[in-house]
């Protein structure tokens, strides 16, 4: 049986990185004042944007990348690529002498190989893997984008080329590769780890070949990041960068008022007017590609009921959530895919704010007297809700008029996404931050069947809709995956899984001493670029 590296262990490892580097005096240190607590440090275990900046954004690569602040596709750790004319092979040449972190518990050996990018993608993939069941083994990304399905092989083709086989073409592949879930990790230090009986260790003491290298993980604190000497695009002009971790908006405003941090994530709508007055900030905007939403758990009841859903998307009063809640930063969503991804179909209608209507058709599903029923609301401030809990209460509000009885729960923000994925809640609260810019990001991995154990919250499962989404993702000519997207949509708001509610705008408010940063237009937090003056 293998022996747990506990957080404290991993702490204590990561710490001798600090003990043991040369930072000159004069080094520069870039501190992001973060909204949470990360889950962990491998990304392909999560799906939260506060875990992705910790890990997948810092520590690690992917085959392919989005060019910083673009949704432009570049090449990462492949500087080359080919795909056969089926679409059927993808096949990757490495970037030459890429270097691992070394770390105080590990020294790597060799540079990147394919052997890294196969055991990357093996251990989410293949149930007899060594490490597929260490940490949890979840990958609910992995499986959201059913790429257990896709896949037919992944091999070694030589040391420095691999080689993806797929069942089906897949229109969004080469995106798919730059997110998260796709990072390399080292099968060297998997194998020490594995071999020393802590394999937990790669997880909570991970080795990536990204711009910046864990130093040290203080939970619900800070953590600490060291530049990485032989990243193999350079050397980040900063040499450390500390997370340091603040969940409250309005502190994390006024450290960055008084310069302990230099910048911060999720402002207060309420203080956006007086940031745009700070001489010493700098307040960046972008429209953003999320949705937030109230999604109903569709196997429980009475949400198993459309009547019920469709209900509660009239009672409840949008317009008067956008005006309290975002204050101007947001624009009311209809569709589950906001207005900026291709396929958006404006021509759908929302539901009115009718509670009349709401009433009819409660009683025509038997719930004239209404019913009780839990609605959760996230702990933590996301780009797509500002006040999940303020959000609750006005929910909780309108739905009492028609009858229905609200409790409101909530739960630490990894608890939080922990008991949702396994489906404890009725109603819930969340939204969603696009990760390549197609459809398939938002329509099939949070609402398709392969989700419905998973990213899909409403565990919603309709055969009509699937089969639309899975359809156009096979597809590669883009106007037939038009078609096929904007029928599902017309589909999705008939039978309603979720109340879609706002599409907001991305504000990021940094120091003027910061040089270089940009907002990434799938929500993250890349610090690669970054300068101080």
């Amino acid at each position: 049986m293998f022996r747990k590296l506990s957080i404290r262990t991993a702490e204590c490892v990561v710490a001798g990185v600090l003990l043991t580097s040369t930072i000159p005096s004069a080094a520069k240190t870039l501190v992001y004042c973060s909204e949470g607590s990360p889950e962990g440090f491998n990304p392909s275990l999560y799906m939260a944007g506060t875990t992705f900046d910790a890990s997948a954004k810092q520590i690690f690569n992917r085959l392919v990348e989005f060019k910083r602040g673009t949704t432009e596709l570049v090449p990462a750790l492949a500087d080359s690529w080919e795909i056969s004319s089926d679409g059927l092979v993808y096949t990757f040449h490495l970037r030459p002498e890429v270097a691992f972190h070394t770390t105080a518990n590990f020294a790597p050996s060799r540079t990147l190989e394919a052997e890294d990018v196969v055991s990357s993608f093996a251990r989410q993939w293949r149930s007899d893997h060594p490490y597929h069941r260490v940490s949890g083994g979840g990958y609910e990304y992995f499986h959201a984008m059913d790429m257990a399905n896709l896949l037919a092989e992944v091999e070694e083709v030589s040391d420095q080329v691999v080689r993806f086989t797929l069942t089906r073409p897949e229109a969004p592949m080469l995106a798919n590769l730059a997110m998260n879930f796709a990072s390399i990790h080292s099968a060297e230090y998997a194998a020490k780890a594995l071999a020393a009986g802590n394999p937990q260790a790669i997880d909570l003491s991970p080795v990536g070949t990204g711009p910046f290298q864990l130093v040290t993980y203080q939970k619900d604190s800070v953590i600490r990041y060291q530049a990485h000497p032989d990243y193999w695009a350079g050397k980040a002009p900063i040499d450390s960068l500390v997370f340091a971790i603040t969940p409250d908006a309005s502190v994390r405003y006024a450290k960055l008022k008084t310069g302990e941090c230099h910048i911060m994530p999720y402002p207060n709508p309420a203080d956006i007017a007086a940031m745009e007055r700070d001489q010493d900030i700098t307040l960046l905007r972008r429209e953003g590609l999320n949705v937030g939403y109230l999604a109903f758990n569709t196997r429980k009841k009475p949400f198993d009921d459309r009547r019920v859903r469709q209900a509660i998307n009239h009672a409840i009063d949008k317009s008067a959530i956008l005006d309290a809640i975002y204050r101007g930063g947001a624009i009311p969503a209809k569709n589950p895919i906001p207005p900026t991804v291709w396929s958006y179909d404006d021509s759908v209608a929302d539901y009115d704010f009718d509670p009349e209507r709401a009433r009819v058709l409660l009683a025509e599903a038997g719930h004239s007297d209404g019913f009780s029923v839990d609605l959760w609301a996230m702990p933590v401030q996301r780009p797509y809700n500002p006040n999940a809990r303020r959000m609750a209460e006005m929910i909780q509000a309108d739905l009492a008029a028609i009858g229905i009885t609200i409790r409101i729960v909530s739960y630490e923000w990894g608890e939080y996404i922990k008991r949702s994925r396994a489906g404890e809640h009725e109603m819930i609260l969340l939204g969603w931050t696009g990760d390549n810019g197609d459809p398939d990001n938002f329509l099939h991995v949070l609402l398709g069947c392969a989700a419905a154990d998973g990213a899909n919250r409403a565990r919603w499962c309709h055969k009509p809709f699937d089969d639309l989404v899975t359809t156009a993702k096979r597809t590669t000519d883009k106007d037939q995956r038009i078609v096929l997207y904007q029928q599902a949509e017309k589909i999705f708001k008939q039978e309603a899984p979720w109340m879609p509610i706002a599409h907001a705008l991305v504000f990021e408010p940094v120091r003027k001493e910061v040089i270089g940063y940009r907002v990434d237009p799938f929500g993250g937090h890349i610090f690669y670029g970054v300068d101080l003056r």
